[in-house]
């Protein structure tokens, strides 16, 4: 911290990020200031930054964070300074018919952290005690801030409505993917059958428990996928891509009865081609996921029992943004350290950390 001004990432409008000096953030009484100390980055930033996206800007992005609470409210009740906590993004009017029918994620007014309010990606960030969530001890940040893709799948599972014994198909591998594996695998949904170009993300769709992975680019995917379910094609189809093409391919690997997830983001203009009598003559079902209604406190239950630690996580310093978002769909997860700029790093490749940064342990 320099005074009462931070170092943050803004973004400008497609495509132009900045690191600039801002003020820093004052807390209110129902409000807590953290510094992240890990956020991750995904693929609704990039669809941000390559202008796929309306947000408003400018506007300090990162919205998979985890952090050590710097101050509180005096109107706080369940938090305390130098607690690591994680932060579910979202702040919703609580008086539209979603909000008042228990739909909250489908709020009419919802506000995201990172898109709509300040981000994580600065040294400091000040939220709703609300959407803070205290870590279990041990819990790293960098696996901590992937609370919210975590909620963001658990949600997802909970749509899909899964049957233990019965078959799953999953096109992607990347870190959702690997996450949603790993959640199928724990309900018992078998064969896992994954469909990945990348051969790094083949093979960590093995390690997350994937029973065979297929290469979309083999002429033949469809029938070796097909051949581990008796030829019996799909009853769980997950789209954890995001794309026209792969709702196509989705589609025509269903069993009669299937239902088809669409986890993926797809950019907003993006349009398939279904065959609505294949729907009705197979009753199937095409199921959306928003967010993460009240699942982040389950996903914080479920951090250290899914292998997150083997997601190849990179991380990158502060001002080494545009590394980091260069590193986006190569495999792994990427987190970017907002307490570090890459002046401070060591030889031997470590960052240094202020005493008051360290996470508890």
């Amino acid at each position: 911290m320099d005074g009462e001004m931070m170092w943050a990432l803004l973004y400008h409008g497609h495509p132009e990020l900045r690191l600039e000096k801002i003020p820093l953030p004052e807390v209110d009484s129902a409000s807590v200031r953290i510094r992240p100390l890990a956020v991750g980055i995904d693929g609704t930033d990039a669809h941000v930054l390559a202008g796929e996206f309306p947000i408003d800007y400018p506007r300090v992005i990162g919205h998979e964070v985890a952090g050590v609470v710097d101050q509180v409210g005096d109107g706080v009740i369940n938090l305390r300074e130098g607690d690591l906590v994680c932060i579910e993004p979202h702040k919703y009017c609580g008086l539209c018919r979603y909000c008042r029918t228990g739909r909250e994620h489908l709020c009419l007014d919802k506000k995201a952290f990172g898109f709509h309010l300040e981000g994580g990606l600065a040294e400091a960030m000040v939220v709703p005690e609300r959407v803070a969530y205290l870590l279990p001890g041990g819990i790293d940040p960098e696996i901590g801030c992937l609370t919210e893709p975590v909620s963001c799948c658990i949600h997802g599972m909970d749509q899909l409505e899964t049957v233990s014994g019965m078959g799953l198909l999953i096109f992607g591998a990347g870190s959702a993917g690997c996450i949603l594996i790993k959640l199928a695998k724990l309900v018992g949904l078998t064969p896992i059958v994954v469909v990945e170009p990348q051969s790094e993300r083949r093979e960590m769709a093995y390690l997350f428990g994937a029973d065979d992975v297929v290469d979309p680019s083999d002429g033949e995917w469809k029938n070796k996928a097909q051949g581990l379910t008796k030829n019996a094609d799909f009853d769980f189809v997950i789209d954890a891509v995001g794309s026209s093409q792969v709702l196509e391919d989705a589609l025509s690997i269903t069993a009669r009865g299937a239902r088809v997830l669409v986890f993926g983001v797809a950019p907003p203009n993006d349009v398939s081609r279904v065959n609505p009598y294949q729907i009705f003559r197979k009753e199937l079902s095409i199921i959306g996921s928003a967010i993460n209604p009240f699942t982040f406190h389950r996903a914080v239950e479920l951090l250290s029992s899914l292998g997150l630690e083997h997601l190849a996580i990179r991380k990158f310093a502060l001002d080494e943004y545009n590394a980091a978002f260069g590193g986006l769909g190569r495999g792994g997860k990427v987190v970017i350290t907002p307490q570090v700029m890459s002046t401070t790093r060591r030889k031997d490749g470590d960052y240094r950390k202020t005493k008051d940064c360290e996470p508890p342990r």
